[in-house]
């Protein structure tokens, strides 16, 4: 007798039995948080005193998910562990976690799905996230919508979900984003083309024959992109390295695959990615602010302790284990873990706490993030950065905003982080766990070379560290001229990376000017431009007001961050009197890590010096106080890379003319001529260019100083003249 065949109930009974899986991508693939990610992997470093990977599966419980499958690589016996220990390691919990650990040559997005179709684990359609991801989106509507698309079109292979937002919405990423072509009837993605912050992008291109074959469609731009997908088991595309900007746009513009995606608009929810820091911090701040409800701390928090909600959106562990100062600040928008410890007129604003913290007494916490176990002592700021776990920070130190601090780290007494600093361990590659792969393998020769150039400039990296430290400084990324390789995706360009970093406030990335960013190159043909931002300057501004013809131009992102980096160095090397040779070697380091010209540290030179020098109101002790600075710092000018008496003494002109210190400007060129710092011939030739003059300058107060500049210069050539004339008689008279 033949079998039965199965019956439509038979059929539906199957389908209500079907389980909802999902996908975990535990691995970053970049390494935005590094150092923070050189000891344990991205998904649990904490938000909120939860670590990321939970509140994705908190998430994903929440939608109805029921299994789920974690792929990891690097660090992998970690994130299997912290499952083990986790609430989900419980039956009662609901949901199936499964950890699987790729392949060595697992490098990408892609080849973790090639992992995924060799175990054979999925065996229907299934929601694909990453391990950062924050959600209170219903997912299981959006794969109840997939499966019945399925079900008329074999070829709809993904679902993608995202969601209205303005332009301005924090977690709607400014350096990575999309221009979404949509048909209005179906949702059917017909065109993605993926855009950077910078260079900006103004234009999309969209293949003709779409506006033919689809009268109706949504060209949109306000799409915050929830990483959330729900694609079938596609077995013949594995070769991409981003879900969206290889997988998407190639499927999309393939004349060969004939595959539809789609994407799913949620009116509702909230979806987002930690992708990197500045994404972590509006991320942190939604959580506090309740748009993630129902995951918020004091309901369906992921960690293991409760929290009370209190006015102002402060939350406070309800075990009562936290000691509050009476006389501390706890500002709106702060999360503070159990056992911590705020001292006397210590303040906390907009920052989050871990646990078994201690805040020093008079410290300032502003838009900090401080994980377990740090100890912080009396009289510190930390501004808008990231603390890794048992950091222990001394008296009157200073972490200046975007800085990173990895876990373990001791920072002495006094210790001052520039800002975008990155501090690590001094040790950095501890023996790993069985089968376990570190993070940075995923591109070891670029590791190596960062870690060799780190090691071989940390004698002046450290020079900002406290006595007592322990602690590894990891060289900034800098702008570059160029890329020799011509591999680098604009993504990833030194000032789109700029619009994902903590406390960068990229204040002259007008997205509406591209031409605000120039390289060297392009400099050359941009003289009227130049101009017109010199005829605008400030007279406060000595940087901005000098003539184009003196070949200063628009200054870049790099040299202003530059500027500041060497301010600071110069205020170290006064205070705590450096030599000379220390103080030229840093100055030489930090030109050659921001790739700037050398008139730029020779201008950054004269002016700390010149506004160093304490005005006094009589004539001789203020040219014993120039003396005393031109003797002591003067040399300085000339051993930071190279000699130009001319230029040396244009910057002072330029400078003085902006300066309060404008009445100074003979002395000090007396000064510098005593010292053998400018020789005769300099001043000569100085005086005779016609930028001396202030040709080219239509600022009027600025022309005015300058002018009277080049008149006292014409003094001292004068002087200097008739002291020759006195020299060349006496020795006449001599040799009579």
């Amino acid at each position: 007798m033949p079998p039965k065949l199965p019956t439509n109930r038979d059929k539906a009974e199957d389908e209500e039995v079907e389980v909802l899986q999902a996908v975990i991508l535990a691995d970053s693939f970049n390494k935005r948080f590094k150092p923070l990610t050189i000891d344990r992997p991205k998904c649990l470093l904490p938000i909120c005193n939860a670590p990321l990977l939970d509140w994705t599966l908190e998430g994903l419980a929440l939608a109805g998910v029921q299994e789920v499958f974690v792929i990891c690589r690097s660090h992998a016996e970690q994130v299997k562990v912290a499952i083990q220990k986790s609430k989900w390691s419980h039956s009662s919990t609901g949901l199936k976690i499964v950890p699987v650990m790729t392949a060595k040559e697992t490098f990408s997005p892609g080849d973790a799905m090639r992992d995924i179709y060799t175990h054979g684990i999925i065996t229907s359609d299934f929601v694909l996230v990453s391990g950062d991801l924050i959600s209170n989106i219903r997912i299981d509507e959006v794969v109840r919508a997939h499966k019945e698309r399925r079900k008329t079109n074999k070829d709809a292979i993904m679902t993608m979900v995202v969601k209205e937002s303005g332009t301005a919405h924090r977690t709607r990423s400014k350096a990575d984003s999309a221009v979404f072509v949509l048909d209005q009837d179906t949702s059917e993605c017909l065109h993605y083309e993926p855009t950077t912050g910078y260079p900006p992008k103004k234009i999309a291109k969209i293949p003709r024959d779409i506006l033919g074959t689809h009268p109706n469609i949504e060209i949109r731009n306000d799409l915050i992109d929830c990483s959330i997908d729900v694609p079938s088991l596609f077995q013949d595309n594995f070769d991409y390295g981003d879900i969206r900007r290889d997988f998407v746009h190639g499927v999309l513009t393939s004349d060969l695959l004939m595959k539809n995606i789609y994407c799913y608009v949620a009116k509702e929810g909230y979806a987002a990615r930690v992708q990197d820091t500045r994404s972590y911090d509006a991320i942190s701040k939604d959580i506090l602010s309740r748009w993630t409800f129902p995951l918020v701390p004091d309901d369906n928090h992921p960690g293991d302790h409760a929290y009370d909600h209190l006015r102002g959106n402060k939350y406070i562990p309800k075990d009562n284990s936290v000691v509050l100062s009476r006389t501390c600040k706890i500002g709106n928008n702060t999360l503070i873990g159990p056992s911590t410890h705020v001292h006397d007129e210590a303040q906390v604003i907009a920052s989050t706490i871990g646990a078994r913290c201690s805040i020093g007494a008079g410290t300032v916490l502003r838009n900090a993030y401080i994980f377990d176990d740090v100890t912080i002592g009396p009289n510190c700021t930390l501004e808008s950065c990231i603390v890794g776990a048992g950091v222990r920070i001394g008296e009157s130190s200073r972490i200046a905003r975007g800085s990173l601090v990895a876990d373990g780290v001791k920072l002495g007494q006094g210790t001052v982080l520039r800002p975008f600093e990155r501090v690590s361990r001094r040790k950095q590659k501890p023996a790993p766990m069985v089968g376990e792969l570190v993070e940075d393998e995923s591109d070891e020769g670029d590791a190596d070379s960062e870690l060799e150039e780190a090691e071989q400039n940390q004698t002046f990296l450290s020079q900002s560290l406290g006595p007592d430290s322990d602690a590894f400084v990891w060289p900034r990324r800098i702008a570059q001229k160029g890329n020799e390789d011509g591999d680098e995706k604009e993504s990833d360009s030194f000032n789109n990376m700029r619009l994902m970093r903590l406390g960068d406030d990229f204040a002259e990335l007008v997205p509406s000017d591209p031409g605000s960013i120039t390289s060297e190159d392009e400099r050359s043909s941009e003289s009227d431009d130049e101009e017109v931002a010199s005829q605008n300057a400030s007279v406060a501004s000595s940087a901005t007001s000098l003539p184009p013809s003196l070949g200063v131009g628009v200054i870049t992102a790099s040299e202003q961050e530059f500027q500041t980096e060497v301010r600071l160095s110069l205020e170290r090397a006064f205070s705590e009197g450096h030599s000379l040779e220390n103080a030229s070697v840093e100055l030489k380091t930090l030109r050659m890590a921001s790739n700037v010209p050398l008139r730029r540290v020779r201008e950054a030179v004269v002016a700390s010096i010149v506004e160093r020098i304490p005005l006094v109101q009589d004539a001789v002790p203020q040219r014993a106080e120039i003396k005393r600075w031109v003797d002591r710092w003067g040399e300085l000018i000339n051993l930071i890379g190279g000699v130009d008496g001319v230029e040396t003494v244009s910057i002072l002109q330029y400078h003085c003319a902006s300066s309060t210190r404008f009445h100074l400007f003979g002395q000090i060129l007396a000064a510098l001529y005593q010292n053998d710092i400018v020789e005769e011939e300099d001043i000569r030739h100085w005086h005779a260019q016609p930028e001396a003059k202030g040709e080219g300058i239509k600022n009027s107060a600025l022309l005015e100083n300058v002018q009277k500049t080049w008149i006292v210069g014409a003094r001292m050539i004068h002087q200097l003249s008739e002291q020759d004339s006195e020299d060349e008689d006496s020795e006449e008279s001599s040799g009579d």
